[in-house]
């Protein structure tokens, strides 16, 4: 069964949280408006989300692998390429990605990182927050 990817880390317009349910096995976001309750194919919104992604990590490959290669401790040549390539080959994950989902863990972190997406009722993606997301400045 498909999972929905950002469950737990998308809101509506409103800033209230979206819930995650399925038609089927096909996950939906619950978007509540007006009283009515409108079912957003998850992967619609999956989708336009980690093409923001994708787009914002190549144009910081570099700043992504210098913070990781802090975070992780490591600063040789092998690791940055390692990070550079996954950086790079980002898309080879997600069909992995969008049957398995993130970890309950891995989204926490994003959540606890300030990271969340905005919908509006239609599933179009009006916002990506990436507030503190990470640059080789920061001190960690």
């Amino acid at each position: 069964m498909m999972k929905a990817i950002f469950e737990g880390l998308v809101r509506d317009e409103r800033d209230h949280p979206v819930a995650v349910a399925y038609v089927g096995e096909t996950p939906t976001y619950v978007v509540e408006e007006d009283g009515f309750k409108f079912h957003v194919d998850a992967h619609k919104v999956d989708q336009q989300v980690l093409a923001f992604l994708r787009e914002w990590a190549s144009q910081n490959e570099e700043a992504i692998a210098e913070v990781a290669m802090r975070l992780l401790g490591k600063d040789d040549l092998f690791t940055r390429a390692s990070i550079l390539n996954t950086v790079r080959h980002f898309d080879r994950q997600l069909q992995l990605l969008m049957e398995q989902g993130l970890p309950e863990a891995g989204r926490q972190w994003l959540g606890l990182l300030g990271f969340y997406v905005v919908i509006n009722r239609h599933g179009e993606v009006v916002r990506v927050n990436l507030a503190a997301a990470p640059t080789p400045q920061d001190e960690l």
